[in-house]
């Protein structure tokens, strides 16, 4: 069974940066593709970057790119989302999410694609 454990969120100004971590275990960590999603209040929640099972191909939701930087290091098990130039429209809760079958651009930008989720990290960005 696989168990996806966030950390790192928190509260930060305007332009200030945060990277949070999300932890993988039950299963072989390089046969999943990783993401974050978000969830802001009253919003549904939405695409913010892809990784292969490799981490040689990320993908970016527009409203992220060039300030958001997924990476994962596969002999820890950890996937990690560097945030840069935080603004307040970042403000909502983080997940992570895996899935091992292999991912498109159309697939992962779809929540109920991914089959194994966190519990999710606040992060509050305030102006």
């Amino acid at each position: 069974q696989v168990q996806l454990i966030e950390s790192g969120g928190g509260l930060v100004q305007a332009g200030d940066s945060l990277r949070l971590s999300c932890t993988f275990s039950g299963r072989t960590f390089s046969s999943y593709s990783m993401s974050w999603f978000r969830q802001a209040p009253g919003k549904e929640r939405e695409f913010a970057a892809a990784i292969t099972y490799s981490g040689k191909t990320t993908y970016y939701a527009d409203s992220v790119k060039g300030r958001f930087t997924i990476s994962r290091d596969n002999a820890k098990n950890t996937v990690y989302l560097q945030m840069n130039s935080l603004k307040p429209e970042d403000t909502a809760v983080y997940y992570c999410a895996a899935e091992p079958r292999p991912i498109t651009t159309a697939t992962m930008k779809v929540a109920p694609f991914w089959n194994y989720w966190g519990q999710g990290t606040q992060v509050t960005v305030s102006s």
